[in-house]
């Protein structure tokens, strides 16, 4: 079944905004696992205006499912990622000042960079995910790095899908297919919410994990993070579910 990883980097900000520990963020993640995250995902950037560098350390004692971290890779990031050695590691191309992830990797212009990153990443035991483009070429090449996955960056799948959730998903499941034929695994994230997350899954069944901050944590405002962690389950389920029905 597709793992469900809580990105907590909105209720860091929360925090942030205020100072003090409230909401205190290792609780709230150990509450997701309790309430059935399959991993918990943070994404340290730059400015440290979400989740920081020293939380890194509390989160990784405390979480038992799977610590996920995202950025980009950077002199700094990797040294954190080589103190924490956390279960996976997300690279992502974000410039310092961005607001959000919104692209995936040139795997071609950056195959020599990438491919020593994870080499080093491997090295340390750990897993790695290149935050990627539906597309066919950059699915190939990152296949050449030696990654363990790509993660698809489903925001544009999101921004089609409300008018034409076919077409939306059309690119997805080809490259797919060739991340599959290439041996790479995979995990998808960005804009999936609870509108469009269950066609995902059952277009691409394959999906190892998919990673949810905003929406997720959107919709806990209104139902409560348990409730809404049992949502997301629910149409992670119902996509699986009707995946296999198409096969």
């Amino acid at each position: 079944m597709t793992a469900l990883s809580v990105n907590i980097n909105k209720v860091a900000l929360i925090r942030n905004g205020r100072g003090g520990n409230i909401p205190d963020l290792v609780r709230f993640a150990e509450d997701c696992e309790r309430f059935g995250a399959q991993g918990i995902t943070v994404h340290p950037r730059p400015d440290q205006r979400h989740v920081r560098f020293d939380d890194l350390p509390l989160l990784k004692n405390v979480v038992t499912t799977e610590f996920n971290i995202e950025g980009y890779p950077s002199s700094d990031f990797l040294a954190l990622i080589e103190k924490i050695r956390p279960h996976q590691c997300t690279l992502v191309p974000d410039p310092p000042g961005v607001l959000t992830s919104n692209a995936g990797w040139d795997t071609i212009t950056h195959k020599s960079f990438l491919t020593d990153v994870v080499h080093q990443l491997k090295s340390w035991g750990v897993r790695t995910s290149l935050f990627t483009e539906a597309d066919n070429k950059y699915c190939q090449h990152a296949a050449d790095t030696k990654t363990d996955r790509v993660e698809f960056y489903t925001g544009p799948y999101a921004h089609v899908f409300d008018t034409n959730p076919e077409l939306a998903v059309a690119p997805y499941v080809e490259a797919a297919k060739t991340c599959l034929e290439n041996g790479l695994e995979i995990n998808a994230g960005h804009d999936l919410n609870l509108r469009n997350l269950s066609f995902f899954i059952s277009s691409i069944p394959q999906t190892k994990e998919v990673s949810i901050g905003h929406a997720l944590i959107s919709d806990a405002l209104y139902y409560g993070i348990s409730n809404t962690i049992q949502m997301y389950l629910n149409k992670i389920s119902e996509g699986q579910k009707n995946g296999k029905k198409s096969e």
